[in-house]
């Protein structure tokens, strides 16, 4: 279904289409996260298992960082399922003091050997300066981050 609005200036917006085609391009999130309290662990390995299975069927790709206590996560994907994803995120209880700090659309996929690639730290340091940051700055420092990783 779709309909047809026009506004001033001859300017017109037809949603349906437009909305579908948007829910399509790719987005990207970037969150910090704390392990909850009473989760071990070694319930990331649990996590991580299932999430691959799932990006693989919604075409969601990137990488988690766990320093033992901090989640950080990017994410890419058709809006739609990368926007699921973040609210299944945000609804799960094995996490806490989440904080998005940053969200946007993407041109090409940043990720394309995993669905979703682990890097387990020692250093908390390099989460904890990422964390400071929010919007491109904080994508920027991930990105530079990323390298040193070994995933």
């Amino acid at each position: 279904m779709s309909f047809h609005i026009s506004l001033a200036a001859g300017h017109s917006y037809t949603a349906g289409a437009l909305d579908s085609d948007r829910m399509t391009e790719l987005h990207e999130i970037l969150y910090f996260s704390q392990l909850a309290p009473d989760q071990p662990t070694d319930v990331v390995g649990q996590i991580v298992a299932r999430a691959r299975a799932r990006n693989a069927r919604e075409e969601i790709t990137g990488l988690l960082v766990f320093d033992g206590m901090r989640f950080c996560q990017h994410f890419e994907g058709p809006r739609r399922n990368v926007l699921r994803l973040m609210e299944r995120i945000e609804a799960d209880p094995r996490h806490v003091q989440m904080r998005v700090v940053y969200e946007g659309e993407l041109l090409q996929r940043r990720y394309h050997a995993f669905d979703l690639g682990l890097a387990q730290v020692d250093d908390s340091e390099d989460i904890a300066v990422v964390q400071q940051f929010d919007g491109p700055e904080a994508l920027a420092r991930f990105m530079a981050l990323r390298p040193r990783l070994d995933i």
